[in-house]
């Protein structure tokens, strides 16, 4: 390839933003593939066990931190955002109705990374047919060892609020991070060296379950994120009351944020709720067989939790709802289900409700408890 002079790689940056736009991204930011000052963080993180049974973000260490080991002969990285969060839809108003169900708003549509990985792929394309010449370039969607975060600060593109997200002055939190590594050496962008959350610690405070042990320092084994899609055992019975009705993920510290106030709709019709499932009553879902689960999860990121962990996660929240004939009927019916797991959970729903009323649990359900128990 021959070599570009600098000012025809100011105008190939400047074009590359303007094309990132036009493929619906709402900022673009380039930087270079060197996060070795995240080494001594990420080593930290992992040895205090924060990554739960997510086993995978301790593997390929030396990737992560030099993403160019990833793609080999990557020169710079194209960082990009786009917006996720859908207009018209209730937040607050659903997530304190203990009968209805509360889905990360990020989910409620199509897989975002199919959409995303697709649009940053065509970017690449495009950039290669204006260079007109063989291009190495590669999309990534949270789907590698890549520390998307940190490299979206050092591209510009926010600070690591105290949530330890990415929060952008004009935008908020509510957008899909994505990486297009690049072998081109392009001029790369300021990097974010400001942190505007000031003394607020509002998301600290909110999270149900105390998942930050400090600021931007996320506990995953507490988080309900974590919880509802990682974790594919049993949920530890100290924080399922803490979880209220939340089924798949947690929007609670992306809520409270006052950065927020400055976030803007999505425009792509794909993240739109889908099965109604912004506004959905918890006994409706938790009635989904496994062939309809599929169904209405077809191209979702919901079926990364699987049928089994669905009703786990809806047991979890019928125990923490207002109950009534219907809830209970709901979850008895289910009582002979195959999954041990599902059963479990159940099983404590129904203690839970019982023991809200001030009702003696049935036989059956004691005995059942007490095996389990015994079984530990």
């Amino acid at each position: 390839m021959p070599e570009l002079t600098p000012s025809q790689l100011q105008q190939l940056a400047c074009d590359i933003k303007q094309w990132a736009r036009e493929a619906g991204f709402q900022q673009c930011g380039i930087t270079e593939p060197d996060l070795s000052d995240q080494e001594a963080r990420l080593r930290d993180w992992l040895a205090r066990g924060y990554q739960g049974e997510m086993a995978y973000l301790g593997n390929h260490f030396e990737k992560r931190i030099h993403p160019d080991q990833l793609q080999p002969g990557t020169q710079r990285i194209i960082c990009v955002r786009m917006d996720y969060m859908p207009p018209d839809i209730s937040t607050l108003k659903v997530l304190s109705s203990p009968d209805k169900a509360y889905i990360a708003r990020y989910t409620l549509g199509r897989d975002y990374h199919k959409l995303v990985r697709k649009r940053l792929t065509q970017l690449g394309k495009r950039i290669q047919q204006h260079l007109d010449q063989a291009l190495e370039f590669r999309a990534f969607v949270d789907s590698a060892p890549i520390l998307e975060r940190p490299l979206a600060q050092k591209a510009g593109l926010g600070w690591t609020g105290k949530h330890s997200l990415i929060l952008n002055r004009q935008a908020g939190s509510w957008f899909f991070l994505a990486e297009l590594f690049i072998d081109l050496p392009l001029p790369v962008d300021p990097p974010e060296q400001e942190n505007h959350c000031g003394r607020c610690s509002a998301c600290i405070d909110v999270c149900p379950t105390n998942a930050f042990p400090q600021p931007g320092v996320l506990d995953a084994r507490r988080c309900i994120s974590y919880l509802t899609i990682e974790l594919k055992g049993s949920i530890p019975e100290e924080l399922r009351p803490l979880m209220g009705n939340r089924i798949f993920g947690c929007d609670d510290c992306q809520l409270i944020c006052p950065w927020n106030r400055f976030s803007n709709d999505t425009a792509e019709a794909d993240f739109h709720p889908r099965h109604r499932l912004d506004n959905r009553q918890l006994t409706e879902l938790f009635a989904w067989d496994e062939e309809t689960f599929l169904k209405n999860t077809e191209g979702s990121a919901i079926r990364r939790t699987g049928h089994e962990g669905w009703l786990r996660n809806i047991a979890v929240a019928l125990g923490n709802s207002d109950g009534g004939e219907a809830v209970t009927e709901a979850l008895r019916s289910r009582l002979e289900h195959p999954s041990e797991i599902v059963r479990e959970h159940i099983l404590w729903a129904l203690e839970r409700l019982d023991a809200s009323t001030g009702n003696t649990p049935p036989p059956i359900l004691s005995h059942q408890r007490s095996k389990k128990i015994k079984q530990k």
